[in-house]
C-alpha cells in the first residue's frame, strides 16, 4: 500500500547529519540493557530497551514529565498506569502520560522484551517505589 500523507517538496530538511548511537550490547544481561538519550542523535526522542525473563519482574513505579511510548516486541505484560491497569502482548503499544505514575510487570510465560520512546531529547525520572 503506497502512502502519501503529505507534499515531500513542503519540507525543508534542518541540515542534520544521520547519527547513530548503540542501545545495548546484546552480549550483556541484566533487565535495562541500555538507552540512548536524543542529545546523542540531535532529536527530541529517548530510547530505551527492557527485558526478563522472570515472570513478576519489572521496574519500580516511577513518572516522567512527559510522554512515554512502550512497544511490546516480545511476551506478554501487564502495566499499571495511574489507576488503570493495561495487558498487553507482543506487537502491541501502551501510553504512559506525562506526569501519570506507571510500571509494568512480565506476565512469562517466557521473555518480555520492550522499546520504551521517551518524548524527551534525555531520560529524566521520578521513582516512586
Amino acid at each position: 500500500m503506497a502512502r502519501h500523507d503529505f507534499d515531500p517538496a513542503a519540507v525543508t530538511p534542518d541540515g542534520r547529519r544521520p547519527a547513530k548511537a548503540r542501545l545495548f550490547d546484546g552480549t550483556l544481561g541484566g533487565p535495562n540493557r541500555g538507552s540512548v538519550n536524543g542529545e546523542a542523535l540531535a532529536t527530541q526522542v529517548t530510547v530505551l530497551t527492557y527485558g526478563t525473563d522472570e515472570p513478576g519482574r519489572g521496574p519500580k513505579l516511577h513518572v516522567h514529565p512527559y510522554d512515554e511510548v512502550f512497544v511490546i516486541q516480545e511476551g506478554r505484560v501487564r502495566f499499571f498506569v495511574g489507576d488503570e491497569v493495561i495487558d498487553a502482548e507482543a506487537g502491541e503499544t501502551v501510553l504512559g502520560p506525562a506526569g501519570v505514575p506507571h510500571k509494568f510487570v512480565n506476565l512469562g510465560p517466557g521473555r518480555l522484551q520492550t522499546v520504551s520512546i521517551h518524548l524527551s531529547s534525555r531520560w529524566i525520572q521520578a521513582d516512586l517505589e
